[in-house]
This record gives C-alpha cells, sequence and structure tokens, in this order.
C-alpha cells in the first residue's frame, strides 16, 4: 500500500521472517503504532485501529500469524461484492409533484375532521405552488391551482387562503452595475459642489475662489 511506503512493507516482511511468536507478537504491535503515526488522519475514522490491523494483514498477504484484537480478514471477505440495494420503485400519478404529495393527498382525503381537511389543503395547495414557480420561473394563478388540485382529488379537496409565494426576479448584472453608477454619481455631486460644474476649489491661492480662512 502506497499510503505506508516502503520501509513499513519490509518491516512487515521483516515480521513473516521472525520464528519466534512472542517476538513476533511485539514486534507487530510496535509496527501498528508506526502505522498509525504515519497516518495521522485515520484517526478520525470510526475504529481506525481496526483499519490498521487489517492493512497490517493485507500488506503480509494474509500470512501473517499474530493475535488480533479484531477478526482477522481473509483474501474472500476483503474481495467479497456487498449485495447491491434494491431501489426504491415508485410511480407517482403525476411525476411533477412527486409521489410524496399523493401520499399526504390521500391522507387528506382519509381525513373526517374538516378543519385538518382543510388544513391539508392549503398545505397542498402552497406546495404545488412553490413547486410550479420553481420549476418554470413564474407566477402561476391560484384558478389554476385549484384545477389541478380539483382534477388530482376529483373534486374533494379545496383549499380558502391563498398561498403566498415569492415571485422569481432573476438578478441580473446591468442592477448591480446601475447601482455602483448611481453611488458614483452621488460622490461626483457631494465633491464636485453645486453650481461650478464640478470645478475644483483651490486653496492655495489666497483669496482666490472666494474662500475665506477661519480665524479662532
Amino acid at each position: 500500500m502506497r499510503e505506508y511506503g516502503r520501509h513499513i512493507q519490509k518491516m512487515i516482511e521483516h515480521l513473516l521472517s521472525i520464528e519466534d511468536p512472542e517476538r513476533r507478537q511485539a514486534n507487530s504491535q510496535a509496527v501498528i503504532e508506526l502505522m498509525g503515526f504515519l497516518n495521522p488522519h485515520l484517526k478520525n475514522v470510526e475504529d481506525f485501529r481496526h483499519k490498521l490491523w487489517d492493512h497490517l494483514f493485507l500488506i503480509s498477504d494474509f500470512k501473517l500469524e499474530v493475535k488480533s484484537p479484531y477478526p482477522i480478514p481473509t483474501k474472500e471477505t476483503l474481495k467479497a461484492k456487498p449485495k447491491p440495494l434494491p431501489y426504491p420503485k415508485r410511480y407517482p400519478k403525476f411525476s411533477h409533484l412527486g409521489k410524496n404529495l399523493e401520499v399526504v393527498i390521500d391522507k387528506a382525503l382519509k381525513e373526517d375532521n374538516p378543519d385538518k381537511r382543510l388544513g391539508f389543503a392549503n398545505a397542498i395547495a402552497y406546495y404545488m405552488k412553490l413547486a410550479y414557480n420553481n420549476w418554470h420561473k413564474e407566477i402561476v394563478h391560484d384558478d389554476a391551482i385549484q384545477s389541478e388540485l380539483t382534477g388530482i382529488t376529483e373534486g374533494q379537496l379545496t383549499f380558502t387562503n391563498t398561498p403566498f409565494v415569492k415571485a422569481y426576479r432573476p438578478q441580473m448584472e446591468s442592477r448591480d452595475r446601475g447601482g455602483y453608477g448611481k453611488q458614483r454619481g452621488k460622490f461626483q455631486q457631494r465633491g464636485g459642489g453645486g453650481s461650478g460644474g464640478g470645478r475644483r476649489h483651490d486653496n492655495r491661492g489666497g483669496s482666490g475662489g472666494g474662500f475665506k480662512k477661519k480665524r479662532y
């Protein structure tokens, strides 16, 4: 393994040549400490010492015979591939709204309390308007939301409050530049004076420019 370098490889090869089990075990512990010192980033990994022992057996090609505080890995367990996770296959009726909204709508239709049923309808209408605004970048009228909600629920849900969603307004670079230009205009007006046309008042000419020096 390139992470540990040539010298760790030679040390582990030397461990394989040691015949005394106790001496081999003690030297293996020393190599483990050195491996952890050379790779301090492994300390942030959960069970980093377990990882070091696995690397020790991996570098020795699983030929090192020492006692490990963790299960000793083998070639079969190392090369074993995990089972593929089944991807959830959900087929929403309205793909632009998603499956979760269908679950909420089904729960709203099963609700008997009229106040909770109305709250569900208002929340569903708000989400529908928000999703439409995010995808199309434009404002949609409440009548269109009610028409689509009526088509989905067959007229069983009706919302009362108007779902407020901020309109999409793209930020143009020209606005920033225009604002910066206005600020520069303010500074020019402040420094230029009034009807002087932006002329500079020079104080070095004594009484020139109508400047009067204050006396304290």
